[in-house]
């Protein structure tokens, strides 16, 4: 059972991203991505809204429809949409009853309403929710925030800590080996757009102190915690002129804390995602690329020789998916948006990345097409599946991916319909989601959490 809220079109929708995304500063420069973030509506719209992860996006915003979903421009012209119709507002979902699949249940409320914010459990259990803003509008975080808080699993309650020197939303939040969070990038409603500067969280003290510079200001980009303790940061959107989707990649260095360059990535990206695999290689999937269509083409990058170098490709070119790892070593890419045949698809495949054989192969496919997904890996090897937009309604319902039958089954639905979210597992099992924005585009301050 699926619980939806249509969106309603704001005035300035025609330059807002699809499902789940954003359209990042500038992109309404280039025809394309303006094609693109009409039909997206990551927030929107009566077509094309909400992402995911995100997250983060990220999501990832996330990317977050999910982090991730958002434009799609066909390789010839302007894409159609699947959704149709007029836009109409309906009232939250219902939280649906508990039953043996999980349960989802509301919790304390976050001290403020924020969309396009990171979420990072720390090492003593709690959760740091950072950033984020009021809503995305005009390609960029609108109401930016520098402030952040803490969950603490124990009461059930938010409460604020120290806030951040620059406020930002759509940036990275990523936990260091010694503890600390390392926050970099995003975009903000003041100041040049994208952020280059960076700032580290340390909950010993609950302050931000400055760090390191990025070589390069982006929002959007993918940020992965690597074996040897750096920081691997690569894609996402760059302002400036031309505006779009980036190649380039850096590594933080928390011992130097400072940032340096790396190999690029074989194709500029953003709305992709960045997997972490267990010999230490980072799978890059998908995405959108410069020329606003989505990708098919995958690369991994070595962090010993700071190569990326291409692998198998998707089945099904997307970007604004989710990708989870498996107990198995195996990456589950779940949902999204496609636009290889002209026509924007909302996706319900999914697919098995091997790292062994390097290749892509079908798995069972979701009951609901989503484009925004946040995926997040449970202790007992499953993947819960939440959020996005269908390419009508944004989604409260959830999924359950069991690795073992290779299915996925519908399990109760979340208390509201809400986009760019972000889901947390906790300590205990439990996956705490906060935050995101509603069918009319205003942010959340609620949090819940699943039971499995």
């Amino acid at each position: 059972m699926r619980v939806t809220g249509r969106a309603r079109q704001p005035e300035h929708a025609p330059r807002r991203a699809a499902i789940g995304g954003r359209v990042p500063a500038g992109m309404a420069a280039l025809a394309s991505i303006a094609i693109v973030v009409i039909v997206l509506a990551s927030r929107l719209m009566a077509s094309p809204a909400g992402p995911g992860t995100s997250p983060s996006v990220g999501a990832s915003g996330s990317p977050s429809v999910g982090a991730s979903g958002s434009p799609s421009v066909g390789a010839s012209g302007s894409p159609s949409v699947t959704p149709s119709g007029s836009p109409s507002a309906s009232p939250s979902g219902t939280a649906q009853p508990t039953d043996a699949a999980g349960a989802f249940r509301l919790t304390g409320s976050m001290t403020t309403a924020r969309s396009s914010q990171t979420a990072t459990r720390l090492a003593d259990g709690r959760v740091l929710i950072v950033g984020g803003g009021l809503d995305v509008t005009d390609a960029m975080i609108q109401g930016a925030y520098a402030s952040a808080e803490i969950y603490d699993p124990t009461s059930g309650t938010f409460k604020a800590t120290g806030s951040m020197q620059t406020a930002r939303g759509d940036h990275t939040a990523t936990l260091l080996s010694d503890g600390r969070v390392l926050i970099a990038g995003g975009s903000g409603d003041s100041g040049p757009g994208n952020r280059a500067q960076a700032e580290i969280y340390d909950p010993s003290t609950g302050k931000f102190s400055v760090t390191g510079t990025m070589r390069t200001a982006r929002s959007g980009a993918m940020a992965v915690l690597l074996h040897d303790g750096r920081v691997l940061i690569a894609g996402g959107f760059r302002g400036g002129t031309p505006p779009g989707p980036m190649a380039s990649a850096e590594l933080y260095n928390p011992a130097t804390g400072k940032f340096s360059p790396t190999g690029s990535m074989s194709s500029a990206r953003m709305y992709a995602t960045a997997t972490l695999l267990p010999d230490g290689r980072v799978l890059i999937a998908g995405g959108w690329d410069s020329s606003g269509s989505s990708i098919a083409a995958a690369e991994l990058y070595d962090p010993a020789t700071g190569i990326f170098s291409p692998t198998g490709s998707l089945a099904r070119a997307r970007y604004y998916h989710s990708a989870t790892l498996l107990p198995d070593g195996q990456v589950l890419i779940a949902g999204g948006m496609s636009d290889t045949t002209g026509t924007l698809a909302f996706l319900t495949s999914a697919e098995l990345y091997d790292p062994k054989t390097g290749t892509f192969a079908a798995t069972g496919s979701m009951p609901i097409p989503c484009s925004g997904p946040v995926g997040t890996a449970l202790s007992d090897g499953r993947v819960l599946i939440i959020g996005g937009y269908d390419g009508t309604s944004f989604l409260a319902s959830a999924e359950l991916y069991d690795p073992k039958t290779g299915t996925f089954a519908e399990t109760g639905s979340m208390s509201s319909v809400q986009r760019l979210a972000t889901a947390t597992l906790l300590s205990d099992g439990r996956v705490l989601i906060a935050g995101g924005f509603d069918p009319y585009q205003i942010a959340l301050a609620t949090a819940e959490l699943f039971e499995p």
